[in-house]
């Protein structure tokens, strides 16, 4: 197994572009909701402190890759739902997702252009500005701060990052002709 999406890219470029299958509306609708099962998954309590959003990711590889395909109202309904579904402050994760879509959608040209590791900590930083928001929000309705702890889901899901790039694009490449030599 290969590691090349991990090494810097050369002379500053980032490496080049596979070329794949287009995507329908109904594989993004898809992966969003696959996201959304996996936030909504129940997780012992020492999981769930460090379980990363699902959605967030989901919503920043789209955002970053197909700049035009997914806008703001999935990205609030999402976020309504998660605040529902999470019992927290109705609000604040849409607020958190939509600044999401914002940075991506600002920073998606930027971020194409790195290789995976410089990717990684851009993924970071949006996800930790969405953290600080829902923190800020939490914090304004009158909670107590939880602590450093509270930031590590924002690292693990940067780390899950090449996973995620690689598993949503894998029914995107190009099949294999099995009548080609």
């Amino acid at each position: 197994m290969s590691f090349n999406w991990l090494r810097p890219p050369i002379g500053g470029r980032a490496p080049p572009q596979e070329i794949l299958r287009p995507v329908r509306s109904g594989y993004i609708a898809l992966t969003l909701l696959t996201a959304l099962v996996f936030n909504l998954l129940a997780l012992p309590e020492m999981l769930t402190q460090i379980k990363p959003d699902l959605i967030a990711l989901t919503l920043i590889y789209w955002v970053v890759y197909h700049p035009r395909r997914v806008g703001f109202l999935p990205a609030w309904f999402l976020g309504l739902t998660m605040d529902v579904a999470d019992g927290s402050l109705f609000g604040q994760h849409a607020l958190a997702y939509a600044v999401l879509m914002y940075l991506a959608i600002l920073l998606h040209r930027r971020i194409l252009m790195f290789g995976m590791r410089q990717q990684i900590v851009h993924v970071a930083a949006i996800l930790l500005l969405s953290q600080f928001i829902m923190l800020g929000v939490r914090m304004l309705a009158g909670a107590d701060f939880p602590g450093p702890l509270f930031f590590i889901p924002s690292f693990v899901g940067a780390a899950l990052w090449p996973l995620l790039f690689n598993v949503i694009r894998i029914p995107l490449r190009p099949r294999s002709d099995p009548d080609a030599v």
